[in-house]
């Protein structure tokens, strides 16, 4: 069948996503996914937009989400674009702000996904190592290029930039977009939402997939002074003008104003995190210092390849790379206490019936 593609696919690397298995008393902790549910806000404005009304398109321009996300972020409302997901605000992004004749900045250990869609839209790059300590290094960042996209923490090292180095990377390259991946910021690093304000060429996205329980859902935003906004709106109605469903919207501005909810999941999953981390210190493991909602381990006398399958016969799935710098490591996705303690079992009886 392939003599009917167009010539591009012949040359794509799909994103391949954490595996979603079926399989019994599963402990599912390789896709970063919130180990507790929406809030129940999000969960009855679903079930209330469920009603005649879906005969209708939805809003194309999702005002009333557009203005939620203004007011908890204390920005205008022309500063904010929406999508399917912020995989789908990335693609725009990628599209419409960060295809240029110099080449595209990213780090060499991130979200796999960035490569990707260079190769989907035929965008030169160049990846950007980390150092030593698996940390961006924002001196690394300045010669000559097209855009910079870097995540915040980043991913799947869990690692975060403070304030001020994503303001030296704006000051270093005023004329070329930086968009900064926040995905995981709610976990422990700093907004950089606050810089838009004075940097014309910043472009914030974020997700309600992590922190507000909603993977499900696919919402993801951005926030970014009105030309770039324009830039993605225009992307996006030559694609499609209705990405958010009404019970998408529905939820989302729910969760949104959840303030509390968000809160006090999030304070669960940070104080789950440091335990988890001290317990694989315990028993030997390396471990990142994480401001995200999984940590990035490995251990130091054990195959982490061996590790990953071990678990896997004892129903606990975590997240294993076989890329080069990063093939010892495993990502593993911040569960409940209980989903917490049941890995660290596990790993101790590997541990020890490999001598460890």
């Amino acid at each position: 069948m392939s003599r009917f593609w167009s010539p591009v696919v012949h040359h794509l690397t799909p994103y391949v996503p954490g595996e979603q298995p079926r399989l019994a008393n599963l402990i599912k902790l390789n896709t970063n996914e919130c180990p507790y549910g929406p809030s129940p806000r999000a969960l009855d404005a679903i079930r209330a937009a469920t009603d005649d009304t879906l005969r209708l398109y939805p809003d194309p321009t999702a005002h009333a989400l557009c203005a939620a996300i203004a007011h908890a972020h204390d920005v205008p409302a022309d500063h904010v674009f929406v999508g399917n997901g912020s995989d789908e605000v990335l693609a725009h992004a990628f599209q419409g702000l960060l295809n240029h004749e110099a080449p595209l900045l990213f780090p060499d250990i991130s979200y796999s996904f960035y490569p990707v869609y260079c190769g989907l839209y035929g965008i030169r790059h160049e990846t950007v190592a980390l150092d030593e300590g698996m940390r961006i290094d924002i001196a690394a960042y300045r010669r000559p290029c097209g855009g910079i996209i870097i995540p915040n923490p980043n991913a799947p090292t869990g690692m975060a930039l403070p304030l001020s180095e994503i303001r030296t990377l704006l000051a270093d390259h005023p004329d070329a977009v930086v968009v900064i991946d926040e995905a995981y910021v709610d976990f422990g690093a700093e907004t950089a939402v606050a810089l838009v304000a004075r940097h014309p060429n910043l472009l914030v996205v974020r997700t309600l997939s992590k922190s507000s329980a909603l993977a499900g859902l696919r919402v993801g935003y951005a926030i970014g002074q009105p030309d770039l906004i324009a830039a993605l709106t225009r992307v996006k109605d030559s694609f499609n003008s209705y990405p958010l469903d009404r019970l998408a919207q529905a939820g989302a501005i729910a969760a949104i104003e959840d303030r509390e909810w968000l809160a006090n999941t999030r304070a669960k999953i940070i104080n789950s995190r440091d335990r988890l981390t001290d317990s694989l210190g315990k028993m030997g493991f390396v471990v990142l210092p994480s401001q995200a909602n999984f940590v990035f381990a490995r251990h130091p006398d054990h195959d982490g390849a061996y590790l990953a399958s071990a678990l896997r016969e004892r129903a606990i799935i975590v997240r294993h790379f076989r890329t080069p710098r990063i093939a010892q490591w495993l990502r593993i996705t911040i569960g409940t206490d209980a989903e917490c303690q049941a890995l660290v079992t596990g790993l101790a009886e590997v541990l020890a019936q490999d001598g460890g």
